[in-house]
């Protein structure tokens, strides 16, 4: 007698496992599906925490402009015009995001990106994005600032000029640029002027096979020039004419250092000494200034003609006033000749000044407080100094042993540019008129002319002087 069957399966028997299981996968339409990728869920999440009130509400315009800033960080732009948060599982089944028409079609709708956590990939974003506020440019009432560029400074010079003769010396002055807009240059025993304006080269003067050109410099109105020669005399010509007005005497050696102040015409020499004249006088100085023990190879008037800062090859740096026969400061923190001289143009009392190979130092000074503000070492010979008078930067040139060029801002002293490109010492700088273009001459007899500084208006404004005529030429 057979045992009962006590199964309950109404299946039949003949049934392949494989049906059978099958019959059980057939999903739900009410059933969530679950998945191996992670999908937040805000069913659960409570928005009134955060307080965000509708954008269109009435309430006051400042706060409204809060919310919906914080709104569009929080939750993305789009859900700042009042549209709330979408999650999968407010979307209705027909794709990931739509809804079925009432014939049971799927309309498909483009929700807003209003999720907190998003799997997405990420672009690049610019460097004014990298805000939690970065959707700024979309909310009424914000204002957004970009962030400037760094400016950039051409690593190369635009104009060569040759220069025959330009004699390697550290403690003469042999190039200065007129506010004219004509460049002087002493080359051997001649003076030669080029008009930057259409690159026209004018031999000014020749002194002589017995005499040569130790410094030259421009009257502050740009029509008279001063002329300093080996044998102790000082020539006044009026550029415009090409006419010597007169000759002063006074100093027994070279004179290799002259400075413009409003009437006063300042000469360093080898003999020590500094003469102070007036070219109204009819006396050829009126007043001595004795006080180094070396030669004279640096003289600056400040931007008042108030004070006269020297430097000789006795390491001293020496602050005159108008009427002082003696220095009223006296700094000597150099170790080596200080050539180097700068008044800043944008703050009263500052003083820069640069030693020779064994100091390699810049320092900075304030004459009104007569105190020692910085230093900074350049590891090179420090030639020659000039301020900006565009922005708060100056550059320097160099020689032993790098004989580079360097554009610095201050007062951080971090490097904006180091240029390159003369073979021997950098020992002349002059700056254009408008106070973006450097000239620099170096032994290598060439002059290089570089655009280092912005314009007053525009940082990105290339120098008009001599930038449509590129090349090399040749100044006599």
């Amino acid at each position: 007698m057979d045992t009962p069957s006590t199964s309950t399966s109404t299946s039949d028997p003949k049934t392949p496992p494989s049906k059978i299981l099958s019959s059980y996968r057939r999903p739900s339409s009410s059933r969530t599906i679950y998945s191996d990728r992670f999908i937040p869920s805000r069913s659960s999440s409570n928005f009134a925490l955060f307080n965000l009130p509708n954008s269109n509400s009435s309430s006051d315009d400042s706060n409204s402009a809060y919310t919906n800033l914080l709104k569009s960080a929080l939750f993305g732009p789009e859900c700042v015009g009042g549209v709330n948060p979408l999650t999968p599982e407010k979307s209705i089944s027909g794709g990931r995001f739509g809804s079925r028409n009432s014939d049971g079609s799927i309309l498909q709708i483009s929700p807003p990106n209003c999720n907190i956590f998003k799997y997405k990939t990420e672009t690049r974003k610019s460097f004014q994005s990298l805000t939690p506020f970065g959707f700024d440019d979309q909310l009424p009432g914000v204002s957004h600032i970009p962030v400037k560029a760094p400016r950039k400074v051409p690593r190369s010079p635009y104009k060569v000029l040759d220069a025959p003769a330009l004699q390697d010396d550290f403690y003469l002055n042999l190039v200065d640029w007129s506010s004219h807009n004509v460049l002087a240059v002493g080359l051997g025993n001649c003076v030669y002027l080029w008009h930057a304006s259409s690159s026209k080269v004018v031999k000014l003067c020749d002194l002589g096979s017995d005499d040569n050109v130790c410094s030259v410099g421009w009257a502050q109105r740009g029509t008279h020039l001063a002329v300093g020669t080996s044998n102790g005399k000082l020539q006044l010509w009026d550029a415009s004419r090409c006419k010597k007005i007169r000759t002063m005497d006074g100093h027994r050696l070279r004179v290799g250092a002259l400075a413009w102040g409003s009437s006063t015409l300042s000469s360093g020499s080898r003999d020590k000494s500094i003469l102070q004249r007036d070219v109204r006088a009819q006396e050829d100085y009126v007043s001595k200034l004795s006080g180094h023990k070396s030669e004279v190879c640096g003289l600056k008037w400040s931007y008042d003609n108030r004070e006269l800062a020297s430097g000789g090859n006795d390491n001293k740096l020496f602050v005159w006033n108008q009427h002082s026969t003696q220095p009223v400061l006296k700094y000597c923190e150099h170790t080596a000749a200080v050539k180097a001289i700068a008044w800043s143009p944008h703050l009263h009392g500052l003083l820069a000044s640069g030693g020779g190979t064994a100091d390699r130092c810049i320092r900075f000074w304030n004459t009104t407080t007569n105190s020692h503000l910085s230093c900074m070492d350049t590891g090179s010979q420090v030639c020659n100094l000039v301020w900006s008078k565009n922005v708060n930067e100056l550059v320097s040139t160099h020689g032993y042993s790098q004989n580079q060029i360097i554009v610095w801002r201050y007062p951080t002293m971090s490097k904006l540019a180091t240029l390159t490109g003369h073979t021997y010492r950098v020992l002349y700088l002059a700056i254009s008129p408008d106070g973006q273009t450097i000239v620099t001459g170096a032994g290598d007899e060439t002059l290089r002319f570089w655009n280092v500084f912005p314009s007053p208006k525009s940082q990105n404004t290339e120098s008009e002087i001599g930038a449509s005529s590129l090349g090399r030429t040749q100044i006599r």
